[in-house]
């Protein structure tokens, strides 16, 4: 019976595996689960994401214009711009304005109320090439030689010295960016009161303005300075 009982032990433990500190090493037989949990998405998706738009190409709020600028923009990102603004370390070293301009500043002997009162409506501008000079190119209220429209504005949106449109920062939380413009209403009309033998006319004058700017076409370049052409003042040209 010794014999039976020692050869069955030596089956028994023969099965069991050792380790080399002689512990015996349980076996793991559960099964590792399998995780198929789909991954969220997070944040809101722009739309610029899915889409491509070219910088030269007109916007909507230009469509209906020869302007090269955008006074009002109902597509304007506003969204995006806060974000971009958000996200600028430097945008403090990068932002400045004088919001409040009027002629009391940028217009000598000239002021605002003056400005502002400024009507040329009577005028027909009649002296434009062949026309006759009528009454209204010699009377008429107080105002510029040249008939012009004068506007402090902000504009939201322009078309840059390389021909891109660039959506422009203003009116987002409190940041502006104030532009004296200034458009000859007739232009080539000659100056009123002067007689037909100056063979004078009108002519628009522009300026560079750096405007802090945001390409919706590629909305990871952040915000940046860029430049564009912009209407200043409707001057009076007498040739030689």
């Amino acid at each position: 019976m010794d014999s039976i009982f020692l050869a069955c032990t030596t089956a028994v433990l023969g099965s069991v595996h050792t380790s080399p500190y002689g512990h015996p090493q349980p076996a793991y037989g559960h099964a590792q689960p399998a995780y198929s949990h789909a991954q969220p998405a997070y944040g809101h998706q722009p739309a610029y994401k899915h889409s491509y738009c070219d910088p030269t190409d007109t916007p909507t709020c230009a469509a209906n214009s020869t302007l090269t600028y955008c006074l009002e923009d109902a597509e304007y990102p506003e969204y995006e711009i806060k974000g971009a603004i958000s996200a600028d370390h430097i945008f403090a070293k990068k932002y400045a304005d004088v919001a409040d301009q009027s002629a009391d500043d940028l217009v000598d002997m000239v002021t605002k109320e003056q400005e502002e009162a400024f009507d040329y409506s009577y005028y027909t501008g009649a002296s434009t090439g062949d026309s006759p000079y009528d009454a209204t190119h010699w009377g008429g209220p107080e105002g510029y030689i040249c008939p012009s429209d004068v506007a402090y504005a902000r504009p939201r949106r322009a078309q840059n010295v390389e021909g891109k449109w660039r959506v422009i920062v203003n009116d987002v939380h409190y940041y502006t960016q104030t532009a004296r413009l200034e458009t000859c209403l007739f232009p080539e009309a000659a100056c009123r009161a002067l007689a037909p033998c100056y063979k004078s006319h009108c002519t628009q004058k522009y300026v560079y303005h750096r405007l802090l700017s945001f390409d919706p076409c590629d909305p990871y370049k952040g915000l940046f300075i860029d430049i564009y052409k912009m209407p200043s003042a409707c001057s009076c040209h007498i040739p030689a």
